[in-house]
């Protein structure tokens, strides 16, 4: 099960590299993140470079599709060429979007009326496209998702997780990395997040 992380200039590091890192925790089991890039260099909103492991065309292959965020969403929201380069399709692939990844979702018309979670800053430009904000952290209807707050990204990497291995497996990445002490209540919100954030599918 193959994972694309899709991180575009001017990313920001903890949406790409929380969600990439927790769901390659699963790589023994089969499922493997990637991170995806529209050139073979990015850098960050911090001015971090780093080397896609996979170029964009990796979206077509992957199973999973993850959209990350950063300070330059709305120039790539914006940029009809480049979401050209996203021919997503939730039929066969389960699609996420982290904070600012939600304008993405809207303008490739992947949202269908389905409300989102996203961040502070990017809220009301998601609404200005006519698509509901949730005050939550994730939010799912059948195979899309989304996030939102950068610390809401272990949710999305749950989701993931306990979508392609189960319950348990997302779990035991979660219980893994949680901070020493605070095991089970790191556990259960995550999960309770998972659980709570699903809706019915239309």
């Amino acid at each position: 099960m193959r994972v694309a992380v899709v991180t575009f200039d001017g990313f920001n590091e903890l949406d790409s590299f929380i969600a990439s890192a927790l769901i390659n925790r699963c790589r023994k089991d089969g499922v493997e993140a990637f991170i995806t890039t529209p050139t073979p260099v990015v850098t960050s909103m911090n001015g971090v470079e780093v080397t896609g492991q996979r170029p964009m065309e990796f979206v077509t292959e992957a199973e999973v599709v993850l959209i990350g965020s950063g300070v330059k969403a709305r120039e790539v929201a914006a940029d009809d060429r480049m979401l050209s380069r996203l021919p997503l399709d939730p039929s066969r692939q389960l699609i996420g979007a982290q904070c600012s990844g939600a304008l993405v979702l809207a303008r490739l018309g992947l949202l269908n009326g389905m409300p989102v979670c996203t961040d502070v800053k990017s809220r009301a430009f998601v609404e200005a496209l006519g698509v509901t904000v949730l005050d939550a952290p994730f939010h799912t209807e059948g195979n899309i998702a989304t996030a939102g707050g950068c610390l809401a990204s272990p949710y999305l990497a749950a989701w993931v997780i306990q979508r392609t291995l189960g319950d348990e497996a997302a779990r035991g990445v979660i219980d893994y990395v949680a901070p020493v002490g605070e095991n089970q209540e790191t556990v259960e919100r995550a999960m309770q997040a998972v659980h709570a954030g699903r809706a019915a599918v239309h």
